[in-house]
């Protein structure tokens, strides 16, 4: 865990002259997965050789939404919990480039010129494998090494990285994961436990009717997550954590026409979390949603839940450092 002071800014105007001339990392690095953390890492290591701050660069909203706003992308880490992740890797700042399709317009050459010299007066920049820049997608990496020779910065660009199988880590990938219910599969190419972190949420407290009190949480609209069963680890915003069960879905035996949620149910606990910003971390997915005759069936098979969810909870070990301080802080 950093135990500096982690920065996070909404453009690089107000950027601090202590983080000036820093080891940057540039990238949208939704999900911060295995393959971002390799970039990620390169970055802080030349921080640490060259004695420099080291800041991650990176674009909000996710480009794709602003081009296709239609069809937002689904993403696997909003802007806070990525910030959050990033201070975790032990990074000094994240800068959030607001994207828009002006932006988007402006030349290879000005990016350079402005965001990398001007405003961060970069001394060493680290992007992915498939990083392109500004209008047209003009700036390919050799642009950006013969800009550095002539401003006066490095440039390493990290190769794609490849899972157990062979295959390159990515975003969509972990998409269609969690889309089937493969929690366990998404966090072997995230390098943790999948984790949404939102505001807790009054329900219809049909579930402390049924003497199963949840905390309530309402996903984006796209989030494409499989309704079902999940057994999960709950952080409070104090940062204590609890085991519990959680579902995804619509509840089809109690409210039919209802909006997503998803709704906690946390083992042995009795307080109030409403307006509380709170992180889920799925540990496994056990079950599809299911509507049930009555009430009485629901609440044997809830018991069940609850049964499974501790036996799988009971054994939960970390994956990584990134997933100790999430699950066990």
């Amino acid at each position: 865990m950093n135990q500096s002071v982690f920065h996070r800014f909404q453009g690089c105007s107000d950027l601090p002259e202590n983080l000036r001339g820093c080891s940057v990392a540039i990238g949208n690095f939704d999900g911060v997965h295995r393959g971002h953390q390799e970039v990620l890492s390169r970055a802080l290591d030349y921080g640490r050789e060259l004695g420099l701050p080291a800041v991650v660069l990176t674009f909000e909203p996710h480009p794709k939404t602003v081009f296709d706003p239609q069809n937002p992308v689904f993403r696997l880490t909003a802007a806070p919990f990525k910030a959050r992740l990033l201070d975790m890797m032990e990074f000094s700042a994240v800068v959030e480039i607001p994207f828009t399709r002006e932006f988007a317009s402006n030349s290879a050459a000005d990016f350079v010129s402005h965001i990398l010299h001007e405003c961060l007066g970069v001394r060493q920049v680290v992007t992915g494998f498939n990083f392109h820049f500004g209008k047209a997608r003009q700036g390919t990496p050799e642009f950006l090494r013969q800009a550095g020779a002539r401003l006066g910065f490095g440039v390493s660009e990290v190769e794609p990285f490849r899972d157990e199988s062979g295959e390159v880590v990515s975003s969509s990938r972990i998409r269609r994961y969690l889309a089937e219910g493969a929690v366990a599969e998404a966090a072997g190419l995230l390098g943790y436990r999948y984790t949404v972190e939102e505001t807790v949420i009054p329900g219809k407290q049909l579930g402390r009717e049924l003497s199963f009190p949840t905390a309530n949480m309402r996903l984006p609209d796209n989030a494409d997550l499989k309704p079902g069963i999940y057994a999960v680890r709950f952080r409070e915003q104090s940062g204590i954590v609890h085991d519990g069960v959680a579902s995804y879905g619509r509840r089809p035996t109690v409210d039919e026409d209802g909006a997503l949620l998803l709704e906690t149910f946390i083992f042995d606990y009795d307080g109030d979390l409403y307006g509380q910003d709170c992180v889920v971390s799925l540990i496994a997915f056990l079950r599809e949603e299911m509507k049930f005759d009555d009430l009485d069936a629901l609440k044997v098979q809830m018991d069940r839940d609850c049964e499974e969810a501790r036996a799988v909870l009971a054994s939960l070990k970390p994956i990584s450092t990134l997933d100790q301080a999430l699950l066990f802080g």
